[in-house]
């Protein structure tokens, strides 16, 4: 692990807050205008073209769900997980502070900055219940696309990652944001001061994550393939 590699992972992440949390901020300027497609799409192809930009140097988690979900099937040591989950924290503070900048306060404010929120009667348990399914898909594709030795598919391996992001959110978009990613609430939480049932957006996805790097691990792996 070294700079380049952090680097990736905070401007990885960075760019999938900035584009998908602006995709929410413009629907809301626009009064729908974005729509639920519209942002699922926009978070979609930032996370593609961001993996395919930076795996080469970092993997392209981007998402501490991710790492998490590699580290528990011993792809990732924890000084390079603790580091990583770092450096994508940070990416995503920073992406928050730009949204803050460019977009009005009324904006900001009527959306949190784009932080996600349970939708109306969701409750957080079912919140935490829907964002580890959610998050299960995503990192289980990552698993089988991107990790796996025997995948046929790691050409297009960001493609497929970012097709499993676009369709959560156009499920999960309604229920809990689909954030399916800490940082993806951390750093708009953090910078628009809204924490309201924060803990989903760490339990759900971490859970998520981590039942798919060990399921994906010690069931799908053959022997040969787990070191």
């Amino acid at each position: 692990m070294n700079l380049p590699w952090l680097l990736a992972e905070l401007i990885g992440t960075f760019t999938l807050i900035f584009i998908g949390g602006g995709s929410v901020l413009l629907n809301e300027m626009n009064q729908g205008g974005v729509g639920l497609l519209g942002i699922a799409v926009a978070h979609g192809l930032a996370i593609g073209m961001m993996i395919a930009a930076v795996a080469h140097l970092s993997g392209g988690k981007l998402n501490p769900a991710v790492t998490l979900g590699l580290w528990v099937g011993g792809k990732v040591d924890t000084k390079t997980a603790i580091s990583e989950i770092i450096a994508q924290l940070a990416g995503a503070v920073l992406a928050a502070l730009c949204l803050k900048v460019i977009f009005s306060p009324q904006v900001v404010e009527a959306v949190h900055l784009a932080t996600p929120a349970l939708g109306n009667g969701v409750t957080p348990w079912i919140g935490i219940f829907t964002e580890a399914i959610l998050s299960f898909l995503l990192v289980f594709v990552v698993w089988g696309t991107a990790v796996d030795p025997r995948s046929n598919f790691k050409a297009i391996a960001a493609l497929a990652i970012g097709g499993v992001i676009l369709f959560d959110i156009l499920v999960g978009g309604g229920i809990t944001g689909a954030a399916m990613n800490p940082a993806r609430a951390f750093g708009p939480a953090l910078v628009s001061g809204d924490w309201k049932d924060h803990y989903v957006y760490w339990v759900g996805p971490l859970l998520g994550g981590l039942l798919a790097g060990l399921f994906y691990s010690r069931v799908m792996l053959g022997r040969d393939e787990r070191a």
